[in-house]
């Protein structure tokens, strides 16, 4: 009965770890209307057009001296850990950020709006409810890294 209590929790996370903890991609990723999509009201998520305090997070604000730097924050976007481009275009970026120990994924999308001066930005988990500031440290890790670089400021 003992090594029947210890091996019951070794199959539960064994049986987490085999199954994908990616989920599906949310329904509303991409631009609309020129905008990304609202978050949901889980605090699971950040964007820069929120006007909710808890969903909201500043955009990455350009250097107005540095008029090419699209190409740089695909490169910091893509040399995040274990961050993987899905989609890169002119102007959107679509990258799944997945987490150290399960493997949760998150989606990290960017709007480059040189016209408006900045880069709007979004990345919210796919699964769950609570994503402990997750996704706000992501987005301003990113934002260091490209202040480092004096992409942004």
């Amino acid at each position: 009965m003992k090594r029947l209590c210890c091996v019951i929790p070794v199959l539960m996370v064994s049986g987490v770890l085999l199954c994908s903890c990616a989920g599906s991609p949310a329904d509303n990723l991409g631009l609309v209307n020129s905008e990304l999509a609202a978050c949901p009201t889980s605090p699971n998520c950040v964007v820069s057009n929120s006007r909710d305090p808890g969903h909201k997070i500043a955009p990455l604000r350009l250097n107005p001296s540095d008029s090419d730097i699209w190409p740089a924050v695909l490169k910091v976007v893509a040399q995040l850990p274990r961050t993987t481009i899905v989609t890169a275009t002119g102007d959107y970026l679509h990258a799944e950020c997945r987490s150290a120990l399960f493997g949760f994924v998150d989606d990290l999308e960017l709007h480059y709006r040189p016209a408006e001066g900045m880069i709007a930005v979004r990345s919210g988990a796919r699964l769950g409810y609570f994503d402990f500031g997750v996704n706000r440290r992501r987005v301003e890790t990113l934002r260091s890294a490209l202040i480092h670089l004096g992409l942004v400021h």
